[in-house]
């Protein structure tokens, strides 16, 4: 256990120390599957917990998705989407989520949120593209290409992980800001070539939205790295105002490889 105090405050510290006031509040942790259910879930969610343990915000977590037609949802500064599968929501519970961020709240979607609610549009474009497939666990290469955003500020410009690397049905870039792509030479299984993004933000009819393909595995929740990403992804969410997430119109140019 102290070895875990340990971790959670070097990523307060590395992130500047405590958020401010205004991303200070609650944050939900959304879970529920209707498909294929990751082993890193309960996980996940002791990993958010303990974030906002050490860095000002409460977290709760729910899979009863009648909280998106709650009144008590708009306490929330943001919601994560944990490794959602499939259709999770009926149409009074997904416009309770439209209308969630409509208000100016946050959205954070982790791993498999890309592989959930197919058949609603709206969704789609919240979370910027829809998983198509997966080659078979293992290490490659992630190019940090925003070094500014909370949630990629001190990552290595390349950092090295193994985990499950999502290809997507389309290529989001031009609708969301990209904070990093996959280099597809260091792994087996790319299908998106020279641009493969594999985290994205973006301003969302009045909110935010932030995502991460990372997360599949259980290690990953007390990965020191991921869960610095995470935590800078949550913050964005939730309303710290330090980041431009216009679209991304071109690929910046790739630096030489060390």
């Amino acid at each position: 256990m102290k070895g875990g105090v340990a971790v959670f405050g070097m990523l307060c510290a590395l992130l500047g120390g405590a958020p401010s006031e205004e991303a200070a509040g609650r944050v939900l942790v959304f879970s529920k599957t209707a498909g294929f259910r990751h082993d890193s879930i309960p996980d996940g969610i002791a990993a958010v917990r303990r974030l906002g343990e050490e860095n000002g915000f409460a977290v709760e977590a729910t899979e009863d998705a009648a909280i998106f037609q709650d009144r008590s949802l708009g306490s929330y500064a943001a919601v994560v989407f944990l490794n959602t599968t499939g259709d999770v929501l009926n149409e009074a519970e997904q416009q309770g989520l439209e209308g969630f961020l409509r208000s100016g709240k946050g959205f954070v979607g982790v791993h498999s949120a890309s592989d959930t609610e197919y058949r609603w549009a709206w969704y789609g474009a919240l979370v910027g593209a829809y998983f198509k497939s997966h080659p078979a666990i293992q290490p490659a290469e992630i190019r940090v290409t925003d070094r500014f955003h909370s949630s990629t500020r001190g990552l290595p410009a390349l950092w090295r992980r193994a985990d499950e690397w999502y290809n997507f049905q389309s290529n989001p870039r031009g609708r969301v800001h990209v904070l990093a792509t996959l280099e597809e030479a260091t792994y087996s299984g790319g299908e998106m070539g020279a641009d493969h993004p594999i985290s994205w933000c973006q301003f969302y009819e009045g909110g935010r939205a932030w995502y991460t393909a990372l997360g599949h595995t259980r290690e990953s929740y007390s990965e020191p790295l991921f869960l610095q990403h995470l935590l800078g992804g949550i913050r964005f969410a939730a309303g710290v105002p330090d980041a431009d997430c216009r679209p991304t119109r071109a690929l910046p140019p790739r630096p030489p490889r060390p």
